[in-house]
Formats: C-alpha cells, sequence, structure tokens
C-alpha cells in the first residue's frame, strides 16, 4: 500500500466560486488525486493523493482551469 501525500500550491486569479469549482474539478481528474482543497483567500490549493503528488499534472490542470500556479 502507498503512503498518502500532500501538496500545496499557490494559485493566481482565483475570485469566486466557480474559480473554486473549475480548479476543483479539473485537479481532481488527475491520476491518483484522492482531495482537492481550494482556499480561495488565501490563494491555496491542497492536493491530497495516493502516492506521489504529480506535480506536473497537477500544474497542467490548473493552467487547464484558467489559473496561474505561483512558484
Amino acid at each position: 500500500m502507498s503512503a498518502t501525500s500532500t501538496a500545496v500550491y499557490t494559485v493566481e486569479g482565483m475570485s469566486c466560486g466557480h474559480c473554486v469549482n473549475s480548479v476543483t474539478e479539473e485537479v481532481t481528474g488527475v491520476a491518483g488525486v484522492t482531495g482537492v482543497e481550494v482556499d480561495l483567500e488565501g490563494k491555496k490549493v491542497t492536493v491530497t493523493a495516493e502516492g506521489p503528488v504529480d506535480d506536473a499534472a497537477v500544474r497542467a490542470a490548473i493552467d487547464e482551469a484558467g489559473y496561474e500556479v505561483r512558484g
């Protein structure tokens, strides 16, 4: 059984509930992702996955939703 891992991303451009839903929907579609928590005010997206978080895939999903990962 693989361990669960968590990664936190700072995301620019999110300003409303629709933004949260878009990011959540796209990132949830990444293979292995088991949870997505979006902090709109803090501009943070916390991703939980079985095994290592696929950083490139999560960043691509956030980009696909129309937002920019900082850092």
